[in-house]
């Protein structure tokens, strides 16, 4: 069911010392910043070429970003990214094997104005799991 891993997101306290460090010490193609209110997220990504590194940044006091950033003051991997080729079929056969999804179970628009859903970690060894339609 999943494809390819599209991006590992990692939280970040500061957005743009993190974007410092990929793009002018790391050498890395570093995507233009992105506010996604829907998700409660600021966004930028680290373009590689096989996959991609989500930095994520909290937008707004009840971002998810920043309840992760209250845990882990330094940040850390927040999520994994997979591919589906249908975000409803995926969905519909998790809700079959009993794994919860976050939300409403209704798609929401990503990053990349594709179709997103999130998988509760306590379901995935602590993992949460974002699929994305491709």
């Amino acid at each position: 069911m999943i494809e390819k891993l599209n991006h590992v997101a990692i939280a970040v306290p500061d957005l743009e010392k993190a974007i410092e460090l990929y793009r002018d010490v790391l050498g890395a193609d570093v995507s233009e910043v992105v506010d996604l209110p829907a998700h409660g997220v600021t966004v930028a990504f680290v373009n590689l070429g096989n996959t991609k590194i989500e930095l994520l940044y909290p937008l707004g006091d009840s971002s998810p970003i920043t309840t992760y950033l209250n845990k882990f003051a330094s940040g850390g991997i927040h999520h994994l990214c997979f591919e589906v080729d249908d975000i409803k079929v995926a969905r519909d056969r998790m809700l079959e094997k009993g794994m919860r999804i976050l939300g409403q179970s209704e798609p929401k628009l990503g990053a990349h104005g594709k179709p997103v859903l999130f998988l509760h970690p306590k379901d995935f060894c602590g993992t949460l799991i974002e699929l994305e339609q491709i």
